[in-house]
């Protein structure tokens, strides 16, 4: 029960934009995830969730913008991406949700 549990807090979402569509594509899935987390822990997890074989891994970390938020220049998190290829005939539809 606990592996799982583990498993959701590596992943938090899916990244779906116009970029991660083209991405698509060609195999590959975008999650954020934990800014914690590494290559191997995400494939782990993506693996258990989703029940596919991963080939690759990468990862990128968003710098947050600073923003003003009600007149107060304030800062946004800072987001870590991963780019998950997927190895051939495997597939995973992210507008179901987790």
């Amino acid at each position: 029960m606990s592996a799982t549990a583990d498993q959701y807090d590596v992943i938090r979402k899916p990244v779906v934009t116009e970029k991660s569509t083209m991405a698509s594509e060609s195999g590959a899935v975008v999650f954020e995830v934990a800014m914690d987390s590494t290559k191997p822990q995400i494939k782990e997890a993506v693996e258990g969730l989703f029940g596919v074989k991963v080939k690759a891994v990468n990862t990128t970390i968003t710098k947050g913008k600073a923003k003003r938020f009600r007149g107060i220049i304030g800062r946004r998190k800072d987001v870590k991406k991963a780019y998950v290829t997927l190895e051939e005939g495997n597939t995973i539809d992210v507008t179901t949700g987790l």
